[in-house]
């Protein structure tokens, strides 16, 4: 459970577009070591053997084109930056769910359920990011909310999220929850809809009621 102080600057944090943000700020937040600074956001979008056969430098270079940082004008972006106190602290990929091939090509989110994968109008967060020194200070949780306002504004029909449950009594591991727990996404106002395996739940929320109401 967060703190009130945890809590208080989670509801502070300043997110914006990605494209909004400066290449230097994912610098920051990514940094250089372990597996953010390894991977930039970059295993779901290449499946298979192409993300080994990446350098980091070319990962990062691929990151920073998905988002258009430092371009504010730009119609699309990858994802979202948030800030505290004009320090960037946390990122989150989110965007149409085709933009992740790896994604599409898992069993695992398909698993039980009726879905066109294909469906440009279904989106995905699928990554979270905290800068070091900024963690268990609830910026993971405030990325899954704008997260939801950021695909509602772009015409999404439903947002969905792939989260790991950790075994009771166990840490995560470093890296393991880069896709978010549960409690993050319920927070942000999403469902369980189905639990293809024993560790990972396939969230959703859906906002055509939503349009329904409005009209």
């Amino acid at each position: 459970m967060e703190t009130n102080q945890e809590s208080t600057k989670s509801a502070a944090m300043r997110i914006v577009p990605a494209n909004q943000a400066s290449s230097e700020d994912l610098e920051k937040i990514f940094g250089t070591r372990g597996d953010p600074g390894h991977c930039r956001c970059q295993w779901f979008q290449n499946p298979g053997k192409s993300f080994g056969a990446l350098t980091d430098e070319e990962r990062a270079q691929r990151l920073r084109d998905q988002t258009a940082c430092g371009t504010p004008r730009a119609k699309k972006t990858s994802g979202l930056v948030g800030y505290l106190e004009d320090e960037p602290v946390g990122w989150c990929a989110v965007e149409p769910r085709t933009a992740y091939p790896r994604l599409l090509g898992s069993k695992i989110p398909w698993a039980g359920r009726d879905e066109d994968k294909d469906s440009e109008d279904v989106w995905a967060a699928v990554c979270f990011v905290t800068r070091t020194g900024y963690r268990r200070m609830g910026v993971s949780r405030a990325m899954a909310v704008a997260a939801v306002d950021f695909a509602r504004d772009r015409g999404a029909r439903a947002l969905e999220g792939y989260p790991r449950l950790l075994e009771e009594g166990k840490k995560s591991m470093w890296g393991e929850m880069f896709v978010g727990s549960r409690s993050i996404f319920e927070e942000a106002g999403f469902s369980e809809v189905s639990h293809p395996t024993p560790r990972r739940l396939v969230m959703r929320i859906d906002f055509e009621g939503e349009r329904h109401e409005r009209t």
